[in-house]
């Protein structure tokens, strides 16, 4: 006879194995979704009331460690998101509509995959085929060819180390700025973020790996106001935008913005050219002790231009170029190389932002920029100029116009800099060339890095620092877009000059 007692312990036994097992499958698929998910780099959030709150796992393809195998691009990688054509190509289509306001034509600039046409009469100042008229506004048209050119492009997005936006941002803009309705200013710009923020590449760090780049100050992409009266469009203000990062030729005081090199009239298609070029400006004789290249400013309070524009003109050993005349002498590269490649010193006073394109010109003719306000390049172009700005420029601090620019000052100030002092700046600046130019996108350069190079090792540097936040478990909007006035401020270089 069938003992009841053990009957039913047998039951119980078999009850709480089935129990268990059940239990153990629940917690197996549960924890086997979380692993494949973690697997595959995805970004999950962690909270709903928090601001996009992210939790991001090792992603092998996507991080700048060098532990990565074989692969020469693993870290590198961008990628490139195949935007409507209306945000870029359409643009430049309609290129007789981009110069509302002037009376220039940018039709001409699109030659050359965005250099401008090629310059055909050197007049012995320039050398070979690496010379063109380019436009200081084509930076993104020519950004977005080098980039397609880039030899770590990812066509899987998931193994990007950042992603690129191929907006014409200051194209798009140039077509409104005159437009006294507010929401015609913004609509690209609320159009593209908004095309944007649907895509599956946004959600994974919901756009703190995304980066674009305009051939404008990015002050034009800033306006705080609806008032029709105030200046460019919204687009850096509006939420999705202040995730990114904008990488234009002059840089605000928000961290998410950082500035590159204005495109100057060189682009060398090879790494010889750059090295020809460079021994032609270290044996350049130099007349002049300094120069000037630009316009005054009489509408704009407390400008300096015209107290420059009066020592250098009241100076025997001043060059300077008026862009201001009817002719325009800054437009024609000749024109400028030539004063430059004779002076020592170039001048660069803030005009109507704090940055210039002349600088870059300058160093390309081993001139050596004479500075007068730090927001013009130290705390500008910290990707592509040495820290230590003494090793290859002058310093003129200038708070006061009256009181710092007395007559005469510039040039006593540089007369007082040593023959063994000036050839050290001229050759840092000489080898400063390289990093500053943006090489032929149609070539690559065999061992040197242009500005191309460098801005996207400086934005792959960034992004890689959002995802080591995000790691140890930290919000990563806190910083991102936080405006640091500190920038613009002469605080850090009370005692530097």
């Amino acid at each position: 006879m069938e003992n009841p007692v053990a009957k039913k312990w047998s039951q119980e036994v078999w009850f709480a194995i089935f129990t268990s097992f059940l239990l153990f499958f629940v917690l197996f698929c549960f924890d086997y979704s979380t692993l494949m998910a973690a697997d595959k780099g995805a970004l999950t959030p962690l909270v709903n009331k928090r601001e996009n709150p992210l939790v991001i796992s090792d992603n092998k393809t996507g991080s700048t460690g060098k532990n990565s195998g074989s692969d020469p691009c693993a870290g590198q990688y961008i990628y490139i998101h195949d935007l409507p054509s209306r945000f870029n190509s359409d643009l430049l289509k309609n290129c007789r509509l981009l110069t509302r306001g002037t009376e220039n034509s940018m039709c001409p600039y699109i030659e050359n995959e965005g250099l401008g046409p090629l310059v055909e009469d050197y007049e012995g100042v320039l050398s070979n085929k690496s010379w063109f008229s380019t436009n200081q506004f084509m930076l993104e048209v020519i950004f977005h060819n080098k980039m397609m050119q880039y030899r770590c492009l990812a066509k899987d997005s998931s193994m990007a180390s950042a992603v690129f936006v191929p907006f014409y941002a200051g194209l798009d803009v140039s077509l409104r700025l005159w437009d006294a309705n507010i929401s015609m200013r913004d609509s690209s710009a609320r159009d593209l973020l908004n095309w944007l923020s649907k895509k599956p590449e946004w959600k994974k760090m919901w756009g703190r790996d995304h980066f674009m780049v305009a051939g404008r100050i990015s002050w034009d992409f800033r306006r705080q106001t609806d008032d029709t009266t105030d200046w460019g469009s919204k687009l850096r203000f509006l939420p999705e935008s202040m995730n990114m990062s904008m990488l234009s030729v002059e840089a605000s005081s928000w961290r998410n913005d950082y500035a590159i090199p204005y495109p100057t009239y060189f682009h060398p298609s090879r790494d010889s050219v750059v090295f020809e070029w460079q021994s032609r400006m270290r044996g350049r004789t130099r007349p002049y002790l300094f120069a000037f290249a630009g316009a005054p400013r009489p509408d704009l309070t407390n400008s300096i231009r015209g107290k420059v524009i009066d020592q250098c003109q009241t100076s025997n050993s001043c060059k300077f170029i008026d862009c201001g005349s009817v002719e325009n002498s800054c437009s024609k590269p000749v024109t400028v190389m030539r004063v430059f490649q004779s002076s020592v010193y170039c001048l660069q006073p803030p005009g109507d932002s704090y940055t210039r394109r002349s600088i870059f010109d300058s160093i390309l003719a081993g001139c050596i920029p004479v500075f007068f306000h730090p927001g013009t390049a130290y705390s500008q172009y910290v990707w592509h100029f040495p820290k230590n700005h003494t090793k290859y420029s002058v310093y003129i601090p200038v708070r006061d116009v009256l009181k710092d620019l007395t007559e005469g000052s510039i040039e006593k100030v540089l007369l007082r800099i040593s023959k063994n002092e000036e050839a050290s700046m001229r050759e840092e600046v000489i080898k400063l060339i390289p990093k500053i130019v943006y090489a032929d996108p149609r070539s690559r350069l065999e061992t040197l890095e242009d500005a191309f190079d460098l801005a996207v090792k400086g934005i792959i540097e960034r992004v890689e620092e959002v995802r080591r936040v995000i790691r140890e478990g930290n919000d990563p909007s806190v910083g991102f877009a936080e405006e640091d006035s500190y920038k613009y401020t002469f605080s850090q270089y009370n005692n530097r000059g």
